[in-house]
């Protein structure tokens, strides 16, 4: 990869905000989830084993919905619970596909 590429893409003034919601595995499965498309519930989020031992549902309602919302990630309707593709999931697509693409070059257990 030539220094341009590099230094573009660790300059990338969203980056670090990109690397932060991609931090949590909760909020990879959900990006993940979208690809396709289709509107979700927010109950198909609810993944046991979630972060700290906390109550799953709790960390998905205070802590990443919210979170990716706020990033344009997601579209939340609080009313209805759907969430579906925000704004901005574009800017992450890339992203997602060549974690997808590059699956099996992946640590055991990931996302």
């Amino acid at each position: 990869m030539g220094d341009s590429v590099t230094r573009g893409v660790l300059e990338a003034s969203n980056m670090d905000r990109v690397l932060e919601i991609f931090a949590k595995r909760q909020r990879r499965l959900i990006l993940f989830a979208l690809q396709g498309g289709a509107t979700k519930h927010k109950s198909d989020f609810v993944f046991r084993g979630a972060d700290n031992g906390d109550d799953p549902e709790l960390q998905l309602i205070h802590t990443h919905l919210p979170k990716l919302a706020e990033a344009g990630y997601i579209e939340w309707n609080r009313e209805t619970d759907e969430v579906s593709k925000g704004p901005r999931y574009d800017e992450i697509e890339p992203l997602l596909n060549l974690l997808e693409t590059h699956a099996d070059e992946l640590p055991p257990n990931w996302p």
